[in-house]
């Protein structure tokens, strides 16, 4: 006779959402943000928001590997989810045997390395477009947050003077830069740095739902039509980020400088190849025929 725990009796697989169909996410790999766990703004600088469920007969508590820091996570996909590919299954049996390799003492850098690779992979596979967009600017980010402020949140931090801490994290979804103030009153001096500092970009004041919450700025950014465009992006948000670097923390800045000059400013986006649309564009002068009207 068998017996069956408790748990057991519960719907498998995804039949724990509604208006999907039974299919176990284990192998899938998945975009996970605030959605399916608390974290600071802009996320954890270890995690890279992409992981592959390694257990997940169910979608309300998935266990997955995330493809950054490779560390185990337990996670609830019950809600908005975003599956970009599925690895085989002798990929999945050796991420499990790295997963436990490292639990038992071992060490994490073949786990890391091979992490890596797959989102590698992963990304190129799945090419350029809106549902890698998210995952392709925390990447980029991250790097930028690595080489000005690394700490354990993906996020620059600026002291603007006594008490006077403002934060930017990256809004991967919406494409903007956001600036957090510790109060809700309107910051002058910030709205002039960050009209400097990013000239081509939209800037919009943050109006605070409440009196308790914090106010500050978005800088919102042209959605990129493909990965060069957003490598470009990138390299004007490190740019402008440099610049308030410069006039808020001279000091920070020049050590910042040099250990850029000695090591390199990181570039993960470089790594992944470009599959790109097969053609580029130059822009057509308005005093060309070409911009007659035809008749």
């Amino acid at each position: 006779m068998q017996t069956h725990s408790s748990h057991d009796t519960r719907p498998e697989a995804m039949a724990d959402v509604p208006g999907v169909c039974e299919l176990p996410l284990t192998r899938a790999v998945v975009q996970y943000r605030d959605v399916h766990e608390i974290e600071v703004p802009g996320g954890r600088i270890k995690d890279v928001g992409l992981a592959v469920v390694l257990e997940g007969r169910y979608a309300s508590h998935a266990e997955v590997v995330d493809l950054g820091s490779g560390e185990v996570k337990s996670l609830d996909l019950s809600g908005e989810l975003v599956v970009l590919d599925w690895v085989y299954e002798p990929t999945l049996d050796h991420l499990h045997n790295l997963v436990r390799a490292v639990a038992r003492g071992g060490s994490r850098s073949e786990l890391d390395r091979f992490c890596f690779q797959v989102g590698m992979r992963v990304l190129e596979r799945a090419g350029y477009g809106p549902l890698t967009r998210p995952t392709l600017l925390r990447l980029g980010f991250r790097d930028i947050c690595r080489d000005l402020d690394l700490h354990d949140g993906t996020s620059v931090r600026f002291i603007l003077g006594r008490g006077r801490v403002v934060r930017a994290h990256l809004d991967y979804d919406g494409n903007a830069l956001v600036f957090r103030t510790p109060t809700d009153a309107r910051d002058e001096q910030l709205e002039s740095a960050l009209l400097e500092a990013f000239p081509d970009a939209s800037l919009r004041r943050i109006v605070p739902s409440s009196p308790a919450a914090t106010g500050g700025c978005e800088v919102r950014f042209a959605l990129p039509h493909d990965l060069g465009e957003l490598r470009t992006q990138m390299t004007h948000i490190r740019a402008g980020l440099v610049r308030l670097l410069r006039r808020f923390d001279p000091t920070r800045y020049e050590a910042v400088a040099e250990l850029t000059r000695t090591f390199g400013a990181r570039e993960t986006l470089s790594r992944i190849r470009d599959r790109g649309r097969g053609f580029t564009t130059t822009p057509i002068p308005r005093t060309t025929s070409a911009s007659r009207t035809v008749h």
